[in-house]
């Protein structure tokens, strides 16, 4: 078992990744504004079970194969990079729940478990969990810890995420604003993956 003091620096580990801006956090405030708090609860519900899944598989299956092919984690970022830039024009052209838009619904369960496996930040914070707080002779005992702490202490930041988005959704019951508003949490998540963008460019320069 985890000594103490070790759980304590995971527990702020996860609290700082899980709480802080990112593609899921604007994701869910942009959806809590557009479709309320209640409609959005299956997508924190696929965004803990998406993150705790890729805690286990990439601390039991993964880590050693992403070592030995460093292309494939530039192939896993090109790809991401893409989808995310999708995400973005898909909140930007939103109508709200009851509009025209393309994006009619909020994000469902399977959606966004899936959507942890090409968003970078889930990545980097799934990957940095692992390598920083599980003992390479226990990742049995230690990467399931890791993957219920990770979710305890994340459920409840994304749920603030989504709930300051449906508290902002009575200010913006005018389609224009919500507009607006759709347009800059767009705008927002593309900014969240320009760093990885530009690390990945002068890197690879």
């Amino acid at each position: 078992m985890m000594a103490p003091e070790v759980l304590l620096l995971l527990a702020s580990y996860c609290l700082v990744s899980s709480i802080t801006p990112g593609p899921n956090n604007m994701m869910l405030l942009s959806s809590g504004a557009t479709f309320g708090f209640g409609p959005t609860v299956p997508h924190m519900a696929g965004i803990s079970i998406g993150c705790a899944t890729m805690v286990l598989v990439l601390g039991w299956v993964l880590a050693g194969i992403i070592a030995r092919v460093p292309g494939l984690f530039t192939v896993l970022h090109i790809v991401s990079t893409l989808y995310l830039l999708w995400l973005a024009w898909r909140i930007a052209t939103s109508a709200g729940p009851h509009g025209a838009g393309p994006r009619a619904r909020p994000l469902g369960m399977p959606g966004a478990a899936a959507f942890q496996w090409v968003n970078p930040k889930a990545w980097a914070m799934v990957l940095g969990a692992v390598t920083n707080f599980a003992r390479p002779d226990h990742l049995l005992v230690d990467v399931p810890v890791i993957a219920v702490v990770l979710a305890a202490i994340g459920v409840p930041c994304i749920a603030l995420w989504a709930g300051s988005g449906h508290m902002l959704s009575r200010f913006l019951s005018d389609p224009r604003k919500l507009r607006a508003f759709n347009i800059t949490m767009a705008l927002l998540l593309v900014a969240a993956i320009v760093p990885g963008i530009w690390r990945a460019l002068t890197q690879g320069g």
